[in-house]
C-alpha cells in the first residue's frame, strides 16, 4: 500500500472543494437577494435604469462578486480533478474542462454588465438614443446576460454530472450522495436547454430546480468539508 504525505492527502483537496461549494452558493444567494432583486425591476426599464444609476457601487459590487464566484469555480474544479483523476484521468479532465468553460462563459456575462454601466454613465449615448430607447437597450443587455447564464448552466450540469459519476464509481463519498449529485446536475442541463428553447416557461420550474441544486451543493460541500473522502478507497485507486 502506497502511503501519502499530508501535503498530498485527498482530504486537503476535499476540504478545499467543500469550502468552495459553500462559498460559491453563499455568493450566488447574497448577490441574488441583495443586488439583482433590489436593482432590477421586471417590466419596468426606467426603474431598473434608475436603480442602477443611483446604486452604481452596489451594481459594481455585484459584478466583482460574480467574478470572484467564477474564479472559485476554477479552483473548485481543480480540487475535484486532483481527487478524481485517480479514478479516470480522462473523465476527470473532461469535467475540469467543462467547469472551466462555465467559468469563462460566466466571466463573459460580466462584460455585459460593464456595457450596461457604459450605456447609463456615458454622456455621449444620450445624444444618440432617447431616454426610453436607452433604458430599453439596457434591459436588452440585461436579458442577454440572463440568456448567457442559461448557456453557463449547461456546462455546470455536464461538468458536475461527470464529477458526480466519478464519485459514484469510486465510492469516495456515499453513493446515494453521488447519485443525487448526478441527478441534480443533469436537471441543470435540462433547465438550461428548456430556458433556451422555451424562454416563457413557468418561473416555478427555475425556482424549484435552483433550490434543489443549491441544497445539494450545500450538503455536499459540508460533507467534503467535515468528512472529506474515503481515504482507503482513494489509496486503492491511486497508482503505486
Amino acid at each position: 500500500m502506497t502511503h501519502f504525505s499530508t501535503e498530498t492527502s485527498p482530504l486537503v483537496y476535499a476540504r478545499i472543494a467543500g469550502f468552495l461549494y459553500i462559498f460559491i452558493i453563499m455568493i450566488g444567494v447574497l448577490n441574488g437577494i441583495f443586488i439583482d432583486t433590489s436593482l432590477i425591476v421586471p417590466g419596468n426599464d426606467t426603474a431598473t435604469a434608475g436603480n442602477i444609476l443611483a446604486n452604481d457601487l452596489l451594481f459594481r459590487a455585484g459584478v466583482a462578486s460574480i467574478l470572484i464566484l467564477y474564479a472559485c469555480v476554477v479552483v473548485l474544479s481543480w480540487a475535484l480533478y486532483v481527487i478524481l483523476r485517480t479514478v479516470n484521468k480522462d473523465l476527470a479532465l473532461l469535467a475540469l474542462l467543462l467547469r472551466s468553460a462555465e467559468a469563462v462563459l460566466g466571466g463573459a456575462t460580466v462584460l455585459v454588465s460593464f456595457i450596461v454601466l457604459a450605456l447609463l454613465n456615458g454622456e455621449g449615448y444620450s445624444g444618440v438614443f432617447g431616454t426610453e430607447q436607452l433604458h430599453a437597450l439596457v434591459r436588452s443587455f440585461l436579458d442577454v446576460r440572463t440568456a448567457g447564464l442559461d448557456i453557463v448552466l449547461v456546462f455546470v450540469g455536464l461538468g458536475g454530472a461527470v464529477f458526480g459519476y466519478l464519485f459514484f464509481k469510486a465510492k469516495y463519498v456515499p453513493r446515494v450522495l453521488a447519485a443525487w449529485g448526478i441527478f441534480t446536475y443533469l436537471s441543470m442541463v435540462m433547465l438550461g436547454l428548456v430556458s433556451i428553447l422555451f424562454p416563457d416557461h413557468p418561473v416555478m420550474i427555475e425556482t424549484v430546480l435552483y433550490s434543489l441544486g443549491g441544497l445539494f451543493e450545500l450538503i455536499f460541500g459540508f460533507w467534503l468539508l467535515v468528512k472529506g473522502v474515503d481515504v482507503q478507497q482513494w489509496e486503492d485507486h491511486a497508482p503505486a
